[in-house]
């Protein structure tokens, strides 16, 4: 860590707080000594070692409110079918793919969208055409559902016997009840997770850590809320911690991921264990902040819970019930826990605001700082009940992105979609706005989500019609509840979030302005340096040197 005292002078620095705006910072024993103007820190800091910005835009770091960082490392190393537009693409790419690594003994790709099949269907047979002897595991693109070969089925152990899971469903043949190759929600969550997990090393964890650690840094994120926590991870961060000597390339919350099962003495027995690791795991770097719980599943697999039909005429169950979330949560809200709650559909929304009044009921007036992540759809009169019970709306705009969002649409088929994704409605009802990506489920560089949070448009595919372009958000606004407002989400709002004095030194440098170059810059503009409490933690003109160095050697 650097101990010495810098002065960063002739900036445009957006401070995410009252005043806006300052020309200098003063970093001092990793903290913010000063913000303001640049005559006041030369005569505070007459010795400091200075850094000329250049005009350039400074910015808080970012607080990724909502990611999942092991699994992001190890879906950035993943087969990227996201552009795959039809069913011949995907499987030219699985099959090139496989072609180019021969040896590995299961090929694993993410991102691929519904909307590419095109009325078809994922089923096994699809990819056993090219990939007939190894197991293949294609993640959709919200994560919340995989498409396997016959091979991956064999060798989960799962035929026409196997029972569908609590909250979830194994794809099946109308007549023979044969596994189609779909798995959804938890029968991925309880099927397919456990299997690779146990097949990955402790070393690959490590690395697929490291690698999102990596880029992070080089996007401008300087914390991070992992959403989907379990041992592995965990064990994980704690190495990564151990090795950096007390800390960690940047900041990382963590909600521990419950798993539903069909008693209530087993789902609160998982809140006292998350307990006892709440209290233990409280450092500065790394700390459990609660418990995360998938209330539904999402619109583009019809598994989210809705209060009305899909267009087809189905709806699905909640992955967790009302009777079975209250004892839950009502012991979280108990212990001082925070509580994570994703709640896609208007129906689970619903369900998760029922049980928190609930437990606000039961337990009194105490701190308590809950969440509910994603909402992409939601009831007017549930927006102003989450705000009236202080819940924070943890929100994607990635997931808003034009491109990804024909299917979303045909699913809904009616009025809904015109309510999407609202997020300036949260606001307006007083409710605190926390933006994130969701990674891997999307991409995770903070300035292309600004760019959708801004526009509505796509970041994927500028030229598309903008979503819904009445609910986007005015730049600053946006900037502050993807810095500020997300670190408040965790209880960080003492520590970063912020460019005042007192906090932390946690800031990112640009290379261009998109308050003067406009917000389609947001698209173009890249980091040139991202700094963590002080410690300049990527500098983008010493990696261009490096690659340089390496190309010359090379």
């Amino acid at each position: 860590m650097n101990d010495s005292i810098t002065h960063y002078r002739n900036g445009k620095i957006f401070t995410a707080a009252d005043d806006g705006w300052a020309e200098s910072i003063v970093v001092e024993d990793h903290k913010l000594r000063f913000v303001g103007e640049t005559v006041y820190a030369e005569i505070l800091a007459p010795d400091a070692e200075v850094i000329d910005l250049e005009g350039a835009v400074v910015l808080p770091g970012f607080v990724d409110a909502h990611t999942h960082l092991v699994m992001m490392g190890f879906a950035l190393q993943k087969l990227d079918l996201r552009d795959a537009t039809d069913l011949a693409d995907i499987q030219s790419s699985i099959k090139q793919f496989a072609e180019s690594n021969p040896d590995a003994p299961r090929l694993l790709g993410r991102s691929w969208l519904f909307s590419a099949l095109d009325g078809g269907h994922p089923t096994r047979e699809v990819i056993d055409a090219v990939v007939p002897d190894r197991p293949v595991y294609l993640d959709a693109n919200d994560v919340h559902s995989v498409w396997v070969n016959t091979a991956a089925l064999r060798e989960l152990g799962i035929d026409a016997d196997t029972p569908d899971p609590i909250g979830g469903r194994i794809g099946r043949d109308p007549v023979t009840g044969e596994a189609t190759g779909m798995l959804y929600e938890t029968a991925m969550m309880l099927y397919v997770w456990p299997k690779l997990a146990e097949l990955a090393s402790d070393e690959d964890r490590d690395a697929a850590l490291a690698l999102a650690f990596r880029h992070y840094l080089e996007d401008g994120v300087t914390g991070a809320v992992d959403m989907a926590l379990g041992a592995d991870e965990l064990a994980s961060l704690e190495r990564a911690l151990d090795a950096g000597g007390g800390t960690l390339p940047l900041r990382v919350a963590a909600h521990w991921l419950m798993t539903r099962e069909d008693n209530e003495a087993d789902n609160v027995r998982q809140v006292h264990d998350v307990i006892e690791l709440h209290e233990r795991v409280q450092g500065p770097w790394l700390r459990i902040a609660g418990i995360k719980i998938i209330i539904d599943g999402v619109i583009d697999s019809c598994t989210a819970a809705m209060k009305e039909p899909y267009s087809d005429g189905t709806n699905a169950e909640p992955i967790w019930d009302l009777e079975s979330l209250i004892p839950v949560v009502t012991a979280a809200d108990a212990a001082g826990l925070q509580i994570a709650m994703h709640a896609i559909g208007d129906e689970a929304s619903e369900i998760g605001l029922t049980a928190l009044e609930y437990a606000i009921a039961a337990n009194g007036d105490i701190p308590r700082r809950h969440r509910m992540e994603h909402l992409e759809s939601i009831t007017r009169d549930n927006v102003e009940r989450l705000a009236r019970l202080g819940i924070i709306a943890s929100m994607q705009p990635v997931h808003a992105d034009p491109a990804i969002q024909e299917n979303w649409q045909a699913m809904l088929g009616d009025y809904r979609v015109n309510r999407a994704y609202p997020w300036p409605e949260f606001t307006e009802a007083g409710a605190v706005l926390a933006l994130g990506s969701d990674a891997p489920t999307a991409p995770h560089p903070p300035l292309p989500n600004m760019f959708i949070a801004t526009t509505r448009r796509s970041a994927i595919d500028p030229s598309l019609a903008p979503n819904l372009p009445g609910y986007a958000l005015p730049l600053a606004d946006a900037l502050a509840h993807a810095t500020r407002d997300a670190a408040y989400s965790c209880r960080w709002e003492d520590v970063t979030g912020q460019l005042v004095r007192g906090k932390a030194a946690d800031f990112v440098v640009l290379k261009q302005d998109p308050f003067t170059e406009g917000v389609d810059s947001l698209l173009t503009t890249e980091i040139a340096m991202t700094v963590v409490a002080g410690s300049v933690r990527y500098d983008a003109t010493r990696a261009e040197k490096t690659e340089a160095q390496h190309t010359e050697t090379r």
